[in-house]
């Protein structure tokens, strides 16, 4: 059966895209026209702008275009879901704003305090990873995906915490530098480890874990989140296998394969990226300290 049947609203979400258009707008006119507002401002890179615009893109994908209905209609593209949302745009986010926001956000005493604290890499670690398991806690997450505001508000939460645990890894800021190259490769490997008990749980699983893939009433009453009211009501649905031609469990299992892989890819990109960045550090460093030995007079 196609998803068109749920009507344009619930497929394209407009006025989630109309909200991420006008961010982009903004962020383009405040990153240029108005910044000179500000004394300490910089110009806007092309990378910067590239890296902000992709992450409102994928976050219209994944929250407003069919995808974000389809992971409604089965587990494995919620998982998809999962993993661009967390692990994908905050990066995109932190590298599209520039230095100088960052800068004039953490004059602010209260904004820094609370910003130093959840970024700790230790506190980041464990808030994200101890947030994103027990969200997949069946009776967790049955509960938030059948009630708009939980799902909302827990959503948000886990987007915003997801923050804190990659700005110890990619910030650009000197100062907010708690991580050196070795003990980041430490962190993307917790990070792994502490993630892998919910992914086992969801793949070893002999059993469909989540009443609101499995049961047909807790199912209708999830697709209420994204389908409107008067739209359900005149469809005759019993349940998710109807739009797909895989059983509930390897459903379920290949959603925690397709996290597993996002998540692994991802951590090993920015593991590479660190260990070389990390590497080009100390050959300068073996360089510098070689020309001192040679002539020392020129340090000097």
């Amino acid at each position: 059966m196609s998803i068109s049947i749920f009507g344009f609203r619930a497929l394209w979400s407009p006025y989630f895209a109309i909200s991420l258009v006008l961010i982009l707008i903004g962020y383009f006119l405040f990153m240029t026209k108005y910044r000179k507002k500000f004394i300490e401002s910089e110009r806007l890179t092309i990378g910067q702008a590239v890296n902000f615009s992709l992450g409102i893109i994928l976050l219209y994908i994944i929250k407003g275009s069919p995808v974000d209905l389809l992971g409604h209609l089965t587990f494995y593209a919620h998982m998809t879901q999962m993993a661009v949302l967390c692990l994908i745009i905050p990066q995109l986010f932190i590298y599209g704003i520039p230095k100088w926001i960052w800068r004039t956000l953490f004059k602010n005493n209260v904004i820094k305090k609370m910003f130093n604290l959840l970024s700790k890499p230790v506190v980041a670690l464990i808030m994200f990873n101890g947030i994103f398991s027990i969200y997949h806690i069946p009776l967790v997450f049955d509960l938030v995906k059948t009630d708009i505001w939980l799902h909302a508000g827990y959503t948000s939460i886990l987007f915003i915490v997801s923050f804190f645990f990659w700005w110890p890894l990619i910030n650009q800021l000197e100062d907010q530098h708690t991580l050196s190259g070795l003990k980041k490769v430490g962190y993307i490997f917790a990070g792994g480890a502490l993630l892998l008990p919910a992914c086992a749980l969801i793949i070893f699983s002999d059993v469909p874990l989540y009443a609101t893939f499995s049961d047909p009433n807790a199912w209708a009453k999830a697709l209420e989140l994204c389908v409107p009211g008067t739209t359900l009501a005149g469809l005759t649905l019993s349940g998710p296998e109807v739009f797909s031609s895989m059983s509930l469990l390897d459903d379920q299992q290949l959603g925690g394969i397709v996290m597993k892989i996002i998540q692994e890819v991802v951590y090993g990109f920015v593991l590479a990226k660190v260990f070389f960045s990390w590497y080009r550090n100390e050959q300068g460093e073996t360089e510098a300290e070689k020309q001192h030995r040679l002539n020392p007079q020129l340090i000097e």
